[in-house]
C-alpha cells in the first residue's frame, strides 16, 4: 500500500470541502485517501475509505446519541489510524470541520507519532486549542467562515492548508534516531540548573530535549516516552504537581509519571520550583488566594507560594505515584531552596515549607538499594547541584 495523506471529514455534511482538498493535494503532487467518519446520514460523495472499514455500524449508540455516536467514531478512527501508521503507509492527516468533527478527528491526531504532519482546519480554531491539541503537534487552522460549502473565503482557506500539508510532506526533514536522547524539564526559575545539567551531559555526546513545565510540556515528555524517543528523563522541574494539586493553570495531568515510571528508562528527578503555584493575570486569582504570599511573574501569570500543608500533599501525590512501580529512581533534593524565588531575601523563601516537602517524601516513598532520595546542601541553581543531578544520571545509565 503506497502511503498517502489522509483527508478527514464526516463526508454526510462535508463531502465538496474535503474532496476539494484531496484535489488541491493531488494536484501539488500527493497521494491523498479520503476518509468518512459521519455517524448520522449517508456521504454524499463516495470516500476512498467508507466509514464501514472504521467502525461497525453495530456498535454506535442504538440510540443515535450524537455525542456518544462522535465519541465512538473517534476511538475507531484511532484504532485505525494507528495500524495504517504502524504499517508505514500514513504520510500525513489533515482534517476539516466544526466543533464536533475537530474533537472527533483531533483525538485520533493525539495519537499519531510527534513529527507525522497533522493538520485541521476547524470553525473553533480561534478559541481555546488547548482540549483539542494538548501535548500533541497537530497545526490548527481558523476556517474563517464555517465550514459549509465552498465559497470565496472557503476555497482559499482549504487551498492553503492542502498546501501547507503537502508541503510538510513533500519537504519532511529527516527523522533523526538517537539512543542518548534524554527528556528534561525546566522553568525560568530553573533554568541556571538545567542549562548547566544539559551542556554537560550534551559534551558527553547525550542529546538533551527541553520540555517547558507548563502541564503540556511535562506531557510531552512522557508521550515521547511512551514513542520509545527518549532514552532517560532528567525531571528536575516537577512545578506540575504544584498546579495539580493547588488548581493552577499548569497541572501535571492525573497520569503524571506514569510512562516514565513504566518505562525502567534511567530516572532522576527533584522538586525544581514547587514552590508556586501559577495563576493568570492578578485579577484573575480566585477571591480564596488573594491573601497569600504572591509574585507578578508578569502581567498574565501571578505565582503563588506552596505553604506547608500543601507541599505535605505535593509531596504524597508525588510518593504514591513513584510507589505504584519498582522502578528505580534518583530523587535529589536541593535543601538550600527549589527556585530562583526560594532563597534567602527572595520572595518565596521559606524553609518551614520546604522542610514539610522534603520530610514528607522521605517518609512516604518506598525507598531501597535503586530506589534512592539525596539530600543536597546545596540551593537547586547552585552549580554543585547540576553536577549532583549529573553524577547521578550518569551512575544510573551506567
Amino acid at each position: 500500500m503506497q502511503r498517502a495523506v489522509y483527508a478527514i471529514a464526516t463526508m454526510d455534511t462535508k463531502a465538496d470541502e474535503i474532496e476539494f482538498v484531496a484535489q488541491c493535494l493531488r494536484a501539488a503532487g500527493v497521494e491523498v485517501q479520503t476518509v468518512d467518519v459521519g455517524t448520522a446520514t449517508p456521504p454524499s460523495r463516495l470516500p476512498d475509505i467508507p466509514r464501514s472499514d472504521i467502525l461497525d455500524p453495530d456498535s454506535l449508540p442504538s440510540q443515535a446519541d450524537r455525542g456518544e455516536s462522535i465519541a465512538a467514531m473517534s476511538r475507531s478512527l484511532t484504532r485505525f489510524l494507528s495500524q495504517r501508521v504502524d504499517a508505514g503507509v500514513v504520510a500525513g492527516v489533515i482534517g476539516i470541520g466544526g466543533s464536533g468533527g475537530t474533537a472527533l478527528i483531533t483525538a485520533a491526531m493525539r495519537s499519531m507519532p510527534i513529527g507525522l504532519p497533522k493538520l485541521m482546519v476547524s470553525t473553533v480554531a480561534s478559541g481555546n486549542v488547548e482540549p483539542y491539541i494538548d501535548c500533541c503537534d497537530i497545526t490548527m487552522m481558523y476556517s474563517v467562515v464555517d465550514v459549509a460549502g465552498l465559497n470565496v473565503v472557503s476555497h482559499q482557506i482549504l487551498s492553503n492548508a492542502a498546501h501547507a500539508m503537502a508541503g510538510m510532506v513533500q519537504h519532511a526533514a529527516p527523522v533523526r534516531t538517537s539512543q542518548t536522547c534524554l527528556g528534561m524539564t525546566m522553568f525560568g526559575v530553573t533554568t541556571p540548573c538545567v542549562t548547566t545539567v544539559r551542556e554537560s551531559l550534551e559534551e558527553q555526546g547525550f542529546d538533551c530535549l527541553v520540555f517547558h513545565a507548563t502541564g503540556t510540556g511535562g506531557r510531552a515528555m512522557e508521550n515521547l516516552v511512551r514513542h520509545g524517543r527518549i532514552r532517560g528523563i532528567l525531571d528536575i522541574t516537577t512545578t506540575e504537581v504544584a498546579d495539580e494539586i493547588v488548581g493552577g493553570i499548569f497541572p501535571a495531568g492525573p497520569d503524571r509519571f506514569d510512562s516514565t515510571i513504566r518505562s525502567k528508562l534511567p530516572f532522576v528527578l527533584s522538586v525544581g520550583a514547587i514552590d508556586m503555584v501559577n495563576f493568570g493575570a492578578l485579577q484573575t486569582l480566585p477571591a480564596k488566594f488573594l491573601k497569600r504570599n504572591l509574585h507578578i511573574h508578569n502581567d498574565q501569570i501571578t505565582l503563588m507560594r506552596t505553604s506547608v500543608s500543601e507541599n505535605v500533599a505535593i509531596a504524597k501525590w508525588i510518593a504514591q505515584k513513584l510507589n505504584q512501580s519498582n522502578s528505580a529512581f534518583t530523587f535529589l533534593l536541593p535543601e538550600g531552596g527549589v527556585s530562583m524565588l526560594d532563597a534567602p531575601g527572595a520572595p518565596f523563601h521559606d524553609p518551614e515549607a520546604n522542610r514539610a516537602l522534603f520530610e514528607t517524601l522521605e517518609s512516604e516513598l518506598n525507598l531501597d538499594h535503586h530506589r534512592t532520595l539525596i539530600r543536597c546542601p546545596y540551593h537547586i541553581n547552585e552549580p554543585a547541584f547540576a553536577q549532583e543531578i549529573v553524577n547521578a544520571f550518569l551512575t544510573m545509565s551506567e
